[in-house]
């Protein structure tokens, strides 16, 4: 490695501060007593200052108001539609199961209610898919997406521990 490295022009202690296969117990750095190179108890590398650590930047995007709006819109749609959707459905179990003789009523030909019921589930999830997507687009998509430019940007100086 180190021949590599005179070949390329490059000293072998040296090492970048950003490297994150970088350790510090080779280097000499394990502890506060570790003397750089000119032996007068300092480190040589310019000292890195202490920034936010990946779990503290999201905790403080997670309490922002811009975050907790992102949730409410979210929220205010999912909790409904969810809701009513699974009453849909538990109406369509209930009247199988407890009026077989409405569900068994002919509505043209061999199609019966039970049928038209049961493929109005598949419409209703397909609907559901739909407003879903359109809601999410139109009210909280671009929002969300704000949100992870501005994590992104406070990650992006970070130091690695």
């Amino acid at each position: 490695m180190e021949q590599v490295d005179r070949q390329e022009g490059r000293d072998a202690t040296a090492m970048a501060v950003d490297d994150p296969w970088y350790e510090a117990t080779a280097s000499g750095w394990s502890g506060e007593t570790a003397t750089g190179a000119s032996g007068d108890g300092r480190l040589d590398a310019v000292p890195r200052q202490r920034v936010h650590s990946a779990a503290e930047i999201y905790l403080e995007v997670q309490r922002s108001p811009a975050f907790q709006e992102v949730r409410r819109r979210y929220r205010r749609f999912v909790f409904p539609a969810t809701l009513a959707f699974l009453l849909w459905y538990l109406a369509y179990v209930v009247a199988a199961t407890a009026a077989p003789g409405l569900m068994a009523r002919p509505v043209a030909g061999a199609v019966n209610v039970a049928m038209i019921a049961g493929l109005g589930q598949f419409l209703t999830t397909f609907l559901l898919t739909w407003a879903y997507a359109r809601h999410a687009r139109l009210r909280r998509d671009r929002a969300a997406l704000e949100l992870r430019w501005d994590t992104q940007e406070m990650t992006r100086g970070m130091v690695q521990p």
